[in-house]
């Protein structure tokens, strides 16, 4: 839940204290379970993903304003979906809504990290459809090292992104009416899907298995509250 946040200076040393400190109480509340995911979190500086005046708000576990209408996801969300997904070192991720592009550096750090040749690197796809957060996130991830593990690309989610399919596993950071079919039809057989589903005001994250004969199945995991997923297989821009 969104609350109202003041303007204050804090330092990079209480920062990474704070980093820490939310990390370690995820862990202790089994919402985040593997050393990956962990790894990842504490790697990618969240201060940078939010507005200058959010800084110090970075790692309250909270999802925070970023304009056009738009959130970046609270951090228990990112590690949980992170989770579910299973992600692994070599994949290739399609992430649909780049937000700020925090998520999709975290995951870039799962599934093309550092400390492994690059032969065996995985890649994240990123797809936003509002263009001047697109260009945001581009320039942010650049300026952090992420151009070569992270793609962002402009356009409607809910339709996939068909030139880089199939994918071992799609992230969708916005809440669809109904699993797009797209999404499934660029999902590899084996691969999995974490998708938000339902109305404006309930939702439930769901974890999407499509197995090696191309049947589907669904499972709830929690309930949650996205910003909706805007286009052709998600919700129109009117009456949303």
């Amino acid at each position: 839940m969104l609350v109202p946040l003041g303007r204050r200076s804090c330092t990079d040393e209480e920062l990474r204290r704070r980093k820490r400190e939310l990390l370690e109480a995820l862990r202790r509340e089994g919402v985040i379970r593997s050393e990956r995911v962990y790894r990842a979190m504490l790697s990618v500086p969240r201060e940078e993903f939010v507005p200058p005046e959010l800084r110090c708000h970075a790692y309250d576990d909270n999802p925070l304003p970023i304009g056009c209408g738009q959130t970046i996801s609270a951090p228990h969300m990112v590690a949980m979906m992170c989770e579910e997904a299973r992600l692994e070192p070599g994949h290739k991720v399609l992430e649909v809504g780049t937000g700020s592009g925090y998520h999709a550096a975290v995951m870039a750090e799962i599934v093309a990290p550092r400390d492994q040749p690059r032969e065996r690197w995985g890649r994240v796809v990123t797809i936003e459809r509002i263009p001047e957060l697109a260009e945001r996130a581009r320039r942010t991830l650049e300026r952090l090292g992420y151009a070569d593990r992270v793609k962002v690309v402009v356009g409607d989610g809910s339709l996939g992104y068909e030139p880089e399919a199939p994918y071992d596993r799609i992230v969708v950071t916005a809440a669809a009416p109904d699993i797009p079919r797209p999404l499934l039809e660029q999902l590899k057989p084996g691969g999995i899907m974490v998708i938000p589903v339902g109305d404006r005001y309930l939702q439930y994250l769901y974890v999407v298995v499509k197995r090696e004969d191309g049947s589907v199945e669904a499972r709830p995991v929690t309930s949650c509250l996205f910003v909706p997923l805007i286009g052709e297989y998600g919700w129109k821009e009117k009456g949303v």
